[in-house]
């Protein structure tokens, strides 16, 4: 089943982009919100492969609804303006759809999605991915591609390709909801993801030292350091 979710806050908008879907037939199961908070209520619940987002939404708009989720399928910004349209395709979003919405537009950004593909490489180990803003930028990352969350007081450091932004998200809650299969917190200040090490290294009193495949070098903490050497059998 291939899932998607219409977040509009305009009715008639909701209305006939739900219509166009339903016409072109890709999904399977169609719900909608009109607006961020009623979003998430449904997010709780339901896990959509695509989320058609208005980026203008009352309350809190399309940026401040991505920034306040621990995970995000995959997104289609729609807009009636063509600077916001611009921005979020900057923000590596799949597709923008400016309004009013044309089916063969519509037709064209879900071919992008393949998600029938997706959906395959998803049913063992999810594919997630995480929007995080810093001023006028932002992106969608995926987890496999972030490589260290580092504690900034209430903040956490994300440390991806050449970036380090911060996200609105503790380390301890970062903790609690990321995948321990990929994530690993190595001391008080930071997680690792586990698929980037490339060496360790025995250091005073039996702690472990961890060097990234892209350089950084991360101490671990006694109680962790035991923790490591059992996981890889040292």
């Amino acid at each position: 089943m291939i899932t998607c979710l219409v977040v509009e806050d305009s009715r008639l908008a909701r209305k006939e982009l739900i219509h166009l879907l339903q016409d072109i037939g890709t999904f399977d199961d169609i719900r909608e919100a009109e607006n961020g908070e009623v979003a998430r209520d449904i997010l709780r619940e339901y896990q959509p492969d695509v989320i058609f987002l208005d980026i203008q939404l009352p309350g809190m708009n399309g940026f401040e609804f991505l920034e306040s989720l621990d995970q995000i399928p995959k997104v289609i910004f729609t807009t009636a303006f063509d600077e916001y349209a611009i921005k979020s395709f900057d923000f590596n979003a799949i597709d923008y759809l400016l309004k009013p919405i044309k089916k063969e537009r519509l037709e064209k950004a879900i071919q992008k999605l393949e998600l029938k593909e997706e959906k395959t490489k998803r049913s063992d180990f999810p594919v997630q991915q995480v929007f995080v803003r810093d001023g006028e930028h932002c992106w969608f990352v995926q987890l496999k591609d972030i490589r260290i969350f580092e504690s900034v007081g209430n903040y956490s450091r994300v440390y991806f390709a050449e970036h380090q932004p911060l996200i609105q998200r503790s380390l301890n809650y970062l903790e609690g909801v990321l995948d321990q299969r990929m994530f690993f917190r190595v001391n008080r200040q930071q997680i690792i993801n586990l698929q980037y090490i490339d060496k360790l290294d025995v250091w005073f009193n039996g702690k472990l030292k961890i060097k990234l495949k892209t350089g950084e070098e991360v101490e671990v903490s006694r109680r962790r350091s035991n923790q490591i050497k059992n996981m890889f059998s040292l």
